[in-house]
């Protein structure tokens, strides 16, 4: 029973009510746990709408929060700094929800999967960009 961390652009898809993502996210929690990075809770509530705050914090408050502690931003860094070296530049946020999916043998469930090269990172199968 594998555990699952969602990026954002899928809680996005699952709030503008895209119905292959809303059933993906029903599997997944009768598979396993499904969690968030801290950071991707920042990322949904600064993008959210007024009118939507009531329905985005419900479903955030439903999922299990895996904070940044030390651990983690170290890995995030050494992230950051590997790819930089390689020309490869990664955003903070990829760079940090990759490395809780890591540290927390979690399974990564995005539709961006080029913004996560980590090859030891395991992602959900192959998910299209809708």
């Amino acid at each position: 029973m594998p555990d699952y961390l969602l990026d954002s652009c899928v809680l996005i898809r699952h709030l503008r009510h895209h119905q292959p993502t809303t059933d993906l996210l029903a599997a997944l929690v009768m598979d396993g746990q499904v969690g968030i990075a801290t950071i991707t809770r920042t990322e949904i509530v600064e993008g959210m709408r007024e009118h939507e705050r009531e329905v985005t914090m419900r479903l955030l408050d439903s999922l299990l929060s895996y904070p940044l502690d030390d651990p983690i931003a170290d890995l995030a860094g050494e992230y950051i700094r590997r790819y930089r070296a390689k020309g490869i530049t990664l955003d903070k946020p990829d760079a940090i929800i990759g490395a809780t999916a890591v540290h927390h043998g979690l399974v990564l469930v995005t539709y961006n999967r080029k913004h996560f090269p980590m090859p030891e990172l395991r992602c959900y199968g192959e998910m299209p960009n809708p």
